[in-house]
């Protein structure tokens, strides 16, 4: 299992992180799911700071640096996510496989509460989901058992090359994996009619869209 080192942690502070007991959390809310499969449900998120794939579009840069978010323990996790009515986790990133998820993920599980992973499949698989959204970046590959294990195939659109890259992926996920194309936030009106000749020709594909944008909400 990769776990992210950090550069700033004491020797305690580092075997903590590396056992899951501690997280850099970037940030914490609870919101209305606003992309892919799971789109209105409300859920919890628990954006988990530290990211090396560098996607020059990221929405979220302020993410990619794990040493500046504070390490939060996954007791704190769960104070927080058990004081709102919701019995749903989106554990999203940056890249929150960079970390040891199993004890989160357990204290989650036992808690009753349901946990979808928003990764892009570059680290292996810790901790127990009950949906995997899998979002590809062509500069830094998904591994191929990640891929297997995706419940959604979420591709993002940013500029037409993109559509015959995410066909490749379609025979490297399972059968039933669902399979989404969302615009890029800033390409949206440049990429819409596109996006939607693509999907009717290719009707396998769904359109997934950032509706909590439109509704200005995290």
């Amino acid at each position: 299992m990769s776990i992210c080192k950090l550069s700033n942690l004491n020797t305690e502070q580092q075997d903590l992180l590396e056992k899951g007991q501690l997280l850099p959390v970037m940030e914490m809310f609870y919101s209305i799911q606003g992309e892919g499969y799971n789109t209105g449900k409300a859920a919890f998120f628990i954006r988990i700071g530290g990211c090396d794939v560098g996607c020059h579009w990221c929405d979220v840069k302020e993410s990619w640096d794990a040493s500046v978010h504070p390490l939060t323990t996954v007791e704190e996790i769960l104070t927080q996510v058990k004081s709102f009515p919701a019995k749903a986790v989106v554990l999203t990133g940056g890249e929150p496989l960079m970390y040891n998820l199993d004890v989160l993920c357990a204290a989650l599980k036992e808690a009753g509460i349901k946990i979808f992973l928003e990764t892009s499949g570059t680290y292996p698989l810790s901790g127990s989901f009950d949906w995997i959204c899998l979002s590809p970046k062509s500069q830094f590959s998904p591994r191929k058992d990640m891929l297997q294990l995706a419940d959604e195939l979420k591709v993002i659109v940013y500029d037409e090359s993109d559509f015959a890259w995410a066909q490749t992926h379609v025979p490297l996920v399972k059968e039933k994996c669902l399979l989404y194309l969302q615009p890029e936030w800033s390409r949206f009106k440049k990429m819409l009619p596109l996006m939607v000749d693509f999907i009717l020709e290719n009707p396998s594909w769904m359109f997934s869209l950032q509706s909590h944008k439109f509704m200005n909400i995290p």
